[in-house]
Parts: C-alpha cells; structure tokens; sequence
C-alpha cells in the first residue's frame, strides 16, 4: 500500500494557484473545491497570497473573484521546479 505524503503549506499555496490559473476569473468556493480545502481555510491561503501579491482580488457583479499575477506565476513555475528536484533527490 502506498502511503501518501502530507501536503505542505507551498503544496496547497501552488494548488490554490493552479486552480485560479485554470478557472480565472475564480470565486473563492470554486478555488477551495479545485484545492480539497474547506472554505474556511482555503481562505487564510487566499488571504496570504492576495497580501503577498500572487493573487489579484477583484469584485465582479458583487462578488469576489480572484486571478493570478505574474509574480504568482513565476511563484508556480519555481514551485513546480523545486518539486521536480524533490523527486530526483527522493523526497
């Protein structure tokens, strides 16, 4: 049986990011279901993200919706690099 990793907080910050990546513009209950979180916590992730810049958060027909900067793109294609290193070293 194989066993699964426990996912770390850059694991679930680029997941957020990809689902927002796909589904841009993205409400915060699409990005939470895309990730596997529970609304609540899915939105302390966004909240970081938005204040770190990655994310941009914007209102449409009163609505919060949210989509990826460059710095959060530049942010995955490192994470997705670094995960590639994790691998070959056997992490």
């Amino acid at each position: 049986m194989k066993r699964s990793r426990r996912r770390t907080k850059y694991d679930i910050y680029a997941e957020i990011l990809e689902v927002i990546r796909r589904l841009e513009p993205c409400s915060l209950t699409r990005a939470s279901y895309g990730a596997g979180l529970p609304v609540d916590r899915a939105k302390k992730f966004i909240e970081k993200l938005v204040s770190a810049g990655l994310l941009h958060e914007e209102k449409i027909n009163d609505k919060k919706k949210y989509s990826i900067s460059s710095r959060g793109l530049e942010f995955l294609e490192t994470y997705w690099k670094m995960r590639e290193f994790m691998v070959i070293l056997g992490e």
